[in-house]
């Protein structure tokens, strides 16, 4: 077969009437047992048969039965990136095919041919990559493959020179975010994974994670925002597993305690300063899940799950040991706190924005949560999240995540609405900002008490 020949192969192939003729002719059989990788016309061959089994049944049942898979990955493993990316492109088209198929490749591969693989510094061959281990790992027996490939240690060896590569090179397709969706978000392997790039520090000694000696990796700070990034952008294609929500607290607990709080950041996220990026994705992921964790059904724990496990308790003190916002430091003579019972610190905002999004996880977790709103009140929290509801010119759109946190807190909650109240009666807070919510405070006649009443 010259080349004049596969040219109009390829043509032919490029439409689904051209696919379909060309199955009843045999030419996908014809050109697997011709594939050799000392041939020149390697790469016309593997591009016809990307196309021959771009979604053709015939054409993908008959890649399996001419042993496509065991001629295919050879040439795969031993060919420079850009024959290496269109091979990988002719077992992802198979393996869409269904569950045998996927089965078949993923023997052929499964572990050592994927981490071969991954070495390849090349999003060219990451790309597809990855877009076969998502196939690979969906619909049925999917999940079992997704098992194998993270607790096997050549599988997550896969994953960490995977994104290694991304992090260093980028990714041109969405493969990689559905990939580690997967793997960290729907099921229980991110925090494994989270270790695993962060095993080694840039003179190959090993850190002590589990002890709060880690020196954060650029890697863990970008799977940190991929997934981050995955989370914001498509909310409603990701389940979000209560192991992954509660993993993300211990890990942005572990970077609250390497961060330097004493240093007033000067960029907003990514910084470039690993733990510092890792300790604002960490709370834009718990943001978002928990302002998708809705409260009216049943068996959606995660929000629960968190305040249990102390973040509420975590948020309130990363509030309580920072400075005063700048539109109040300014209006006093000291800029110290002057909220009784609040302690006063010298600690500053790592990266620009990381007081609002403090506060934007506050928020979230207290809208339609009566627990969490009492919680919220019992641990003190109420005048010191009045106290965020201006503006702070390291924290754009602080007032305005204030202010919602504010109406969340006092939304169908009778004792925090008289709190308040109490709290302004008394003028230990001046909150004006209780009146742009639509409410005043009254003393009632009868009881004397104070009570928050609904102007608008």
């Amino acid at each position: 077969m010259d080349e004049e020949a596969l040219a109009s192969l390829l043509q032919a192939s490029r439409t689904p009437e051209g696919r379909c003729r060309l199955a009843g002719d045999g030419t996908l059989d014809a050109v697997l047992h011709r594939l050799s990788p000392s041939s020149p016309l390697l790469l016309h061959h593997l591009r016809l048969l990307r196309n021959l089994c771009a979604g053709e049944q015939a054409n993908q049942d008959a890649f399996l039965r001419s042993d496509g898979p065991d001629l295919i990955v050879p040439v795969v493993l031993s060919s420079p990136p850009e024959v290496a990316r269109v091979g990988l492109q002719v077992l992802c088209n198979a393996s869409l095919a269904g569950e045998e198929h996927r089965a078949k490749v993923w023997a052929r591969l499964f572990p050592l041919g994927f981490l071969e693989l991954a070495w390849i510094r090349d999003r060219g061959v990451s790309d597809p990559l990855c877009m076969l281990l998502d196939t690979c790992c969906s619909a049925e027996g999917g999940r079992r493959r997704l098992g194998e490939l993270c607790e096997d240690g050549k599988g997550l060896s896969t994953l960490v020179e995977i994104i290694t590569t991304a992090s260093t090179a980028g990714f041109q397709e969405e493969w990689l975010e559905w990939l580690l969706s997967k793997v960290c978000i729907e099921e229980p392997y991110f925090f494994i994974l989270f270790q695993k790039l962060g095993w080694l520090d840039d003179s190959n000694n090993r850190i002590d994670i589990e002890n709060g000696n880690a020196i954060f990796t650029g890697e863990q700070a970008f799977l940190m925002q991929l997934l981050s990034n995955c989370l914001r952008e498509r909310p409603n294609d990701v389940t979000v597993s209560d192991v992954f929500a509660l993993s993300v607290l211990r890990v942005l607990k572990q970077a609250s305690c390497i961060v330097d709080f004493n240093h007033r950041g000067n960029s907003a996220l990514p910084t470039g300063s690993p733990a510092t990026d890792v300790l604002g994705c960490a709370l834009n992921i718990l943001r978002d899940i928990c302002a998708r964790d809705d409260p009216l059904l049943a068996g959606r724990a995660s929000v629960d799950s968190l305040i249990a496990s102390g973040l509420l308790h975590l948020l309130l003190g990363f509030l309580s040991e920072l400075e005063l916002p700048s539109t109040i430091r300014k209006s006093t003579a000291s800029g110290r706190n002057q909220i009784p019972g609040i302690a006063d610190t010298l600690k500053v905002c790592p990266y620009k924005g990381f007081r609002r999004d403090v506060v934007s996880v506050i928020s979230n977790c207290l809208y339609q949560r009566k627990q969490v709103q009492d919680e919220f009140r019992r641990q003190n929290g109420i005048p010191l999240l009045l106290q965020q509801c201006v503006i702070d010119e390291d924290n754009s759109f602080l007032r305005e995540w204030g202010l919602m946190a504010v109406r969340n807190l006092l939304e169908g909650n009778m004792e925090n609405q008289h709190e308040i109240a109490q709290l302004e009666l008394q003028g230990t807070v001046d909150t004006p900002e209780i009146t742009e919510l639509g409410l005043r405070v009254e003393v009632d006649k009868i009881t004397q008490q104070a009570k928050l009443v609904n102007i608008s």
